[in-house]
């Protein structure tokens, strides 16, 4: 596997201000979920399934309106398979396990646990692709880690230690979901999505006959649009994106989609966030805006 990953020229010229903008925007998509879900009287996985089921559909549609280009010779095969198929899993598993963490432990616990992500992406792709964490990029995982403790503050609970194990094992799920889809920078990383949307929205169907939901006009808009903006457009930005961003850098760029939750049901329901979640999520903005500029600033400097 390590051949087929050795360092080619790319076919895609590296952007990664288009990269880094493509996974800002992937997290405001995924940011709309609590709002929406509020509207849904659903079960957990049956809001899982169904948004799945309704971005497979949609990705599918885009996919034949405008079918991806064929990957270079040196990356298909056997090996990018199982990479597609490890990615698509993860992803899965991710989306998952969260909503399985979320029936047995506080909401907050389970974000700020699934957020260990860019930690599990920084080691995974140390490992296994060799992309090396950079100084800023440790020193935004500690500001990112300490503002995720502020902001959950108020809402982080002790008890529930198997909701909290499950949300750790969402966070390395999530992690590894970026690693898996950036082995595949020079393919289509929006394989392992639509495949992650199949796996979940197949894994649902028991519980879609379980608890068979009430299609009501605004359960069917919200699931519609989380189907459709909440993740499937996300799964084609983030797929654009991890193309041009490495994995640990796109993990912290996501990082602002728990900051974004509340704000939108504070601009829709009225809901403020306490000042120790404002103050968590001004640093993880500051730590994400950071390892995103700081060495395209220091490189101009330099010029002069």
């Amino acid at each position: 596997m390590d051949a087929m990953f050795q360092k080619r020229k790319s076919p895609v010229p590296p952007n990664q201000g288009l990269g880094q903008l493509a996974i800002a925007l992937c997290a405001i998509c995924w940011s709309t979920s609590g709002l929406f879900i509020k509207l849904l009287n659903w079960h957990s996985v049956v809001i899982a399934g169904g948004r799945s089921f309704i971005a497979a559909l949609f990705m599918l549609t885009i996919r034949y309106m405008a079918p991806p280009k064929k990957a270079p010779a040196y990356i298909r095969g056997k090996n990018h398979i199982l990479v597609t198929a490890a990615g698509g899993c993860c992803y899965a598993g991710a989306m998952i396990t969260f909503v399985i963490a979320n029936k047995l432990t506080a909401s907050a616990n389970v974000i700020l646990l699934q957020y260990s992500a860019p930690v599990w992406a920084c080691l995974l792709a140390w490992l296994l692709i060799k992309e090396k964490p950079s100084w800023e990029h440790w020193t935004a995982l500690v500001l990112v880690g300490g503002g995720m403790i502020l902001f959950f503050k108020d809402g982080l609970e002790t008890r529930a230690v198997t909701g909290d194990i499950i949300a750790v094992i969402s966070g390395i799920f999530f992690g590894a979901n970026s690693v898996f889809m950036r082995m595949q920078k020079d393919g289509n990383p929006a394989d392992s999505m639509l495949l992650s949307h199949i796996v979940t929205a197949l894994f649902a169907v028991p519980f879609f006959i379980m608890f068979f939901p009430t299609f009501t006009l605004p359960a069917t808009a919200a699931i519609t649009f989380m189907g459709i903006v909440q993740i499937g457009c996300a799964s084609l930005l983030f797929s654009y994106g991890i193309k041009r961003v490495n994995a640990i850098q796109a993990m912290l760029t996501a990082s602002i989609e728990p900051v974004l939750n509340p704000l939108w049901v504070l601009i829709v329901m009225g809901e403020m966030p306490s000042s120790s979640a404002l103050l968590g999520g001004a640093v993880i903005l500051f730590a994400v805006i950071f390892s995103s500029t700081i060495r395209p600033i220091m490189a101009s400097i330099r010029k002069y």
